[in-house]
């Protein structure tokens, strides 16, 4: 595979996933200079938010492989397909998730914020606001899929810069000027993913394919989801574990959790770029029976995930005492910040290979061993860490061992399937 051809779709995916977190790393930084309380509140509620959009995101890596097969072989009309029903999935379940968020916020609020009080008021005030933008985000998620899996490198770069860019000019003035504090930047959220969706919508328009509801096609995809969603499931019970634990250790250990934890995924969306394109061009590959392709793919994204690990760490390591204070003017919150960025610094190269290599099995369609492994990683490593960093009294460094046990498991099984050979099985569907 041309090293050309990878960077093209890396560098793609780089500028996609970086609009989004960098909007959430603004939005933290406004947010985090209302005081620890709004940080905190904004930690605790952004959890929740996240954990329903990985959930969601399994349409979105589900339709780039099963896009990129059908590309692959030859039939862009039903790789196109694949994203108008994974449309109306997106829909659908954002609407019902919508419904059900608004019930339960509050108590949902609580868990995380570790009880009630002033972080659970605020957290509850967010999330409502928030999750009336979860049908946005979901459909923005299934229109990255396919046009990823046709290996489109344009057109997810203008929607997400459109949509993030007028966000992160609305969340300071809603927040600051027009006075709603809080509340303004959960509003800016919901602007930037209806307006994202919109954009999405129009790019299938564009395509003049059927529009019609497809059953038959959604329930496949659903098949496909099922291990993605389990994965996701077991990512999310980890970092909600995570949160509800510096949550119970205090209000600043939450405060410097978020800034860490939203730093952490911000770079690894970052390294996710090579992930994508190694989704999109594995999948082709293999949906074209080029075998050699796809392995000679595997591995040169796995290098340019090292090096590129490798040099983010640095420049978190180069900036472990003025990014803390980039997020906050509270000393405690700092502190905090400094106890858990050893573990952050150490985690990226080693967390460049890793998420390399998950987009190789994504693409392959080797949903199950991803499931299997996220699994075993997420709840024999790092939920057991972090709750034995509460009741032992470890502090963040504890909760942060755990995510650097969580990240070392799955490099271990992502090596050695990586180099059995078993996910190479050609044709438009695995």
């Amino acid at each position: 595979m041309p090293a050309r051809r990878i960077v093209a779709l890396a560098g793609s995916a780089f500028v996609v996933l970086a609009a989004e977190p960098l909007f959430v790393l603004v939005d933290t930084a406004v947010v985090g200079h209302l005081g620890r309380t709004q940080l905190a509140a904004l930690g605790a509620a952004g959890t929740v938010m996240t954990l329903l959009a990985v959930l969601g995101s399994t349409l979105e890596y589900g339709t780039t492989g099963r896009a990129a097969r059908y590309f692959g072989a030859g039939r862009r009309t039903a790789a196109v397909n694949e994203g108008v029903q994974a449309s109306w999935l997106a829909l659908g379940i954002g609407l019902l998730a919508v419904l059900i968020g608004e019930l339960v916020a509050r108590p949902v609020a609580e868990a995380v914020a570790g009880g009630s009080g002033l972080v659970a008021d605020e957290a509850t005030q967010w999330l409502r606001i928030a999750i009336l933008g979860l049908p946005g985000i979901l459909l923005v998620l299934a229109g990255n899929g396919w046009l990823r899996g046709v290996q489109d490198t344009r057109t997810p770069v203008r929607i997400v810069v459109v949509a993030n860019l007028l966000s992160a000019v609305a969340s300071p003035l809603l927040v600051y000027p027009a006075g709603l504090g809080l509340t303004g930047s959960a509003i800016a959220n919901v602007l930037a993913q209806w307006v994202g969706a919109a954009l999405c919508l129009r790019a299938i328009r564009t395509e003049q394919v059927p529009l019609a509801a497809d059953w038959a096609v959604m329930r496949s995809q659903l098949v496909v989801s099922r291990d993605l969603v389990i994965r996701a499931l077991a990512f999310q019970a980890a970092y909600l574990t995570a949160a509800g634990a510096a949550g119970r250790m205090g209000a600043a250990q939450l405060a410097a959790h978020q800034i860490g934890l939203q730093l952490w995924e911000f770079i690894a969306l970052l390294l996710d770029s090579f992930a994508i394109a190694a989704q999109a061009l594995v999948g082709a590959a293999l949906g074209g029976g080029a075998v050699a392709a796809a392995r000679s793919t595997a591995w040169r994204v796995s290098r340019y995930g090292l090096v590129a690990g490798v040099v983010f760490g640095s420049a978190m390591a180069a900036g472990w005492y003025l990014i803390p204070a980039l997020f906050s003017s509270d000393a405690g919150v700092r502190e905090q910040a400094h106890v858990l960025w050893p573990w952050l610094v150490a985690m990226m190269p080693v967390a460049g290979i890793v998420f390399a290599l998950d987009g190789v099995l994504l693409g392959a369609g080797d949903n199950a061993f991803i499931r299997t492994v996220t699994v075993v990683a997420a709840l024999g490593g790092f939920v057991p860490l972090c709750l034995l960093a509460l009741w032992l009294d470890w502090g963040l460094s504890g909760v942060w061992a755990g995510l650097a046990a969580f990240i070392g498991v799955r490099f271990v099984g992502m090596v050695w399937r990586t180099r059995s050979g078993r996910w190479l099985v050609v044709g438009e569907r695995r």
